[in-house]
C-alpha cells in the first residue's frame, strides 16, 4: 500500500470510532428523553381522544361543576369570558379577511 491509501485506512478507522461514539451517545440521549416523550405523547392522544368526542367533554364538565359548585363556578364564569372573547375576535378576523 502507498503512503496516501494508508493515511486515507488511518482516516477512516478514525471516523468510524467518532460515528460509534456518536451513536452510543444518540441513544443515551434517546434513554433519557423517553419517558418524557411517552409522557407527552400520552397527553396528545388524551387531547385527541377528549376533542373528538365533544358530548363527552361537557359531560365531565358538567360533572365536575356539580361536584365542586364554588370552585367550578368560578371556572364556568371565566370560561364563559373566555368562549365570548374568542367568538368576539373569531368574527373579527373573519370580518378582516374578507376584504377584497
Amino acid at each position: 500500500m502507498n503512503k496516501q491509501m494508508r493515511e486515507v485506512m488511518r482516516r477512516r478507522g478514525e471516523l468510524l470510532d467518532s460515528i460509534a461514539a456518536q451513536r452510543e451517545q444518540v441513544a443515551q440521549v434517546g434513554t433519557r428523553w423517553q419517558t418524557p416523550l411517552a409522557l407527552a405523547d400520552q397527553g396528545l392522544a388524551a387531547v385527541r381522544f377528549l376533542r373528538s368526542r365533544p358530548v363527552l367533554f361537557a359531560g365531565v364538565a358538567a360533572l365536575l361543576m356539580i361536584r365542586k359548585r364554588g370552585v367550578m363556578m368560578g371556572l364556568a364564569k371565566y370560561g364563559a369570558l373566555a368562549w365570548k372573547g374568542y367568538r368576539y375576535f373569531a368574527a373579527f378576523a373573519e370580518k378582516g379577511s374578507s376584504r377584497p
